[in-house]
């Protein structure tokens, strides 16, 4: 059965064309397609046709999203961060669920189908925004799709009784391990890699690990976490999130081959602040890497927004990408490599896939990066979700 076809549509390869869509999917693109009898027609008039966007590392769940401006006055150090967040959080009465789900529906409003967020889980809230964000999960489950982290991010070793929770966070449904610094954090590097892995291992779970660390210190933790992939044959099934070091030290092409060949994936959101991993690089080595915004306006950040087409403008300008060949890279970080590399169904605008389509006024895809222009319309799992700036449902 027919359920929407979209008519008039500007294609990424610079064509015109129709979509189909079928039980959900994408049934035909073509030129003058045909229709069934009352299937509901959408006239897109030029606009061109994205597939939806992919959020590969954001933290849903600590978001200050529609409460008002937090004062800002953090210090400059890691710690500093973490524990003005884990003091803030009571004082200014951070209801996980309620900031997780305003902050989705902001990202699906702009095209997102998909989320892979964090979720603190430490001794202070045990597992409270874990459970959160699986709730959150499931109740928006066929209008987006949420992989949810049960990330320390007070640390492992340091904090006890946080392991316990970790189990405790995957048992009520988190999909994925989470860790952290083994070294700045945890001052262990191998008690902690163990314990994570472990988790891993008796779980039956990815691991997802926050790698900030600098320099050759991040590139030795590099080192064991590679060596325990490669031990534990969990190919494909982590991810180094950050990866500052490998755009510090001068053996990062050797550390992008070992990751390649471990099958681990990179995420990064191309701070500006900071030496990051190399898109090109990566790619030629073979790492999957893919891009997210990390904290949207947080008590560690007044900045960014669920808004992956500006991310993806970010990933261009950290990479120094001008061509348009090189801006399709950067949509990629957002779009089909993110979905691949987080184990998401495929993003594509391809007859077959899940019709997760964005409609927006641009004449290319580069031209789409580079103005962020309004979401005209965005469907989901066939459906039409948000019109002109508006949720549907």
């Amino acid at each position: 059965m027919a359920e929407l076809i979209l008519r008039g549509c500007r294609l990424p390869d610079g064509g015109r064309g129709d979509i189909l869509i079928e039980q959900g999917r994408i049934a035909a693109i073509g030129t003058g397609l045909e229709a069934p009898p009352g299937t509901p027609a959408e006239d897109a008039a030029g606009l061109l046709a994205l597939p939806a966007f992919v959020e590969g590392h954001t933290h849903l769940d600590k978001t200050l999203w529609g409460m008002g401006w937090w004062r800002n006055e953090v210090g400059p150090r890691l710690i500093d961060r973490i524990e003005t967040e884990r003091a803030m959080r009571g004082r200014l009465g951070l209801d996980p669920l309620r900031q997780a789900e305003r902050l989705a529906r902001e990202f699906l409003l702009r095209g997102t189908t998909r989320i892979r967020s964090h979720a603190d889980v430490d001794t202070e809230i045990g597992t409270r925004h874990a459970d959160a964000l699986v709730a959150l999960r499931e109740r928006l489950r066929g209008t987006m799709d949420i992989q949810v982290v049960a990330f320390p991010q007070s640390g492992v070793l340091v904090r006890p009784g946080t392991k316990e929770l970790l189990e405790a966070a995957l048992r009520n449904g988190a999909d994925i391990v989470g860790a952290l610094d083994p070294s700045g954090i945890d001052r262990d590097p191998k008690g902690h890699l163990d314990l994570v892995f472990g988790l891993c291992e008796a779980h039956g779970k990815p691991l997802d690990i926050h790698l900030h660390e600098p320099g050759e210190l991040g590139a030795f933790a590099l080192d064991l976490i590679i060596e325990r992939t490669r031990a534990l044959g969990m190919r494909g099934k982590v991810v180094v999130s950050h990866g500052f070091c490998l755009g510090e030290v001068a053996r990062a092409d050797a550390l992008y081959e070992a990751m390649a060949e471990a099958g681990i994936g990179i995420a990064t959101t191309a701070p500006a602040s900071r030496p990051v991993p190399s898109v090109k690089k990566a790619r030629a080595a073979g790492v999957p890497i893919f891009a997210g915004n990390d904290g949207i306006r947080d008590t560690w950040t007044p900045y960014n927004m669920p808004d992956m087409l500006q991310r993806a403008m970010l990933v261009g300008l950290k990479n120094d990408f001008r061509r348009d060949d090189e801006v399709a890279l950067a949509f990629a970080m957002v779009t089909g490599w993110a979905a691949e590399a987080c184990g998401f169904e495929a993003c594509a605008l391809t007859t077959g896939e899940r019709a997760d389509i964005v409609l927006v006024q641009a004449e290319t895809l580069a031209e789409a990066v580079v103005a962020q222009p309004p979401r005209r319309l965005v469907v989901s799992h066939g459906r039409i979700v948000a019109r002109d700036g508006v949720l549907l449902s």
